[in-house]
């Protein structure tokens, strides 16, 4: 379920989910996934016996990732605020992130509604840069980041990004989507940013594994 405003699984959830399939949980016990939305993969790890604290800024995804743990009757620590605020001193041996990566007009994010689920500035990095330099802070040493977003915002400045904090990362998983509202509704803005070529129709996700040595 998910309540109004709150953003719902999509194609980037599932690629994300695939590759969370694929890590140890039971080596990796303390997990923290950013921007939880509906809950989705921090109940995903919680039901493989991972001990899952999951953060967002919206209340209203904060309290539909509560109701779905309750009704999954699954063990889920759910916080509202902002990802390095609220885990400040904790260090986690997995973090998975959705994060908002939509270019969008405006410098500033936006300080309320649906759209602090994908707006993330020009170039879409408002929120991946943040998490690329503070991993060092959330993970344990081995520990691993996992994190999905779109071929616009360029997957190889996040590998040099996260290789400059201190960590080894690379590209796992891609899958082409077809453009959404938003990115439709941004066409002629996109183009002349040149994040998109004319008619283009299809959007690459890529799912990026960073580990902290």
């Amino acid at each position: 379920m998910a309540l109004p405003g709150v953003y719902r699984p999509q194609a980037d959830t599932g690629l994300l989910a695939q590759a969370l399939a694929q890590e140890d949980l039971r080596s990796r016990p303390d997990v923290l996934e950013i921007g939880t939305g509906t809950g989705a993969l921090a109940l995903h790890a919680a039901s493989r016996g991972a001990r899952v604290t999951a953060v967002d800024v919206s209340w209203p995804a904060v309290v539909t990732a509560r109701l779905n743990a309750w009704r999954h009757r699954l063990p889920l620590r759910v916080l509202h605020g902002d990802f390095a605020a609220r885990t400040a001193g904790r260090r986690f041996d997995l973090v998975v992130v959705n994060p908002p990566y939509v270019p969008a007009p405006g410098h500033r994010l936006p300080p309320r509604g649906a759209e602090r689920a994908w707006d993330a500035g020009p170039d879409g990095r408002g929120i991946i840069d943040r998490i690329c330099a503070g991993a060092p802070a959330l993970l344990r040493r081995g520990g691993v980041l996992l994190m999905v977003h779109s071929g616009m915002c360029g997957a190889e400045e996040t590998l040099r990004r996260l290789g400059a904090a201190g960590l080894t990362a690379e590209v796992t998983a891609t899958a082409s989507v077809p453009w959404g509202p938003v990115l439709r509704s941004r066409r002629a803005w996109l183009e002349q940013q040149g994040l998109a070529a004319e008619a283009e129709e299809w959007e690459e996700l890529v799912v990026i594994r960073a580990r902290y040595l």
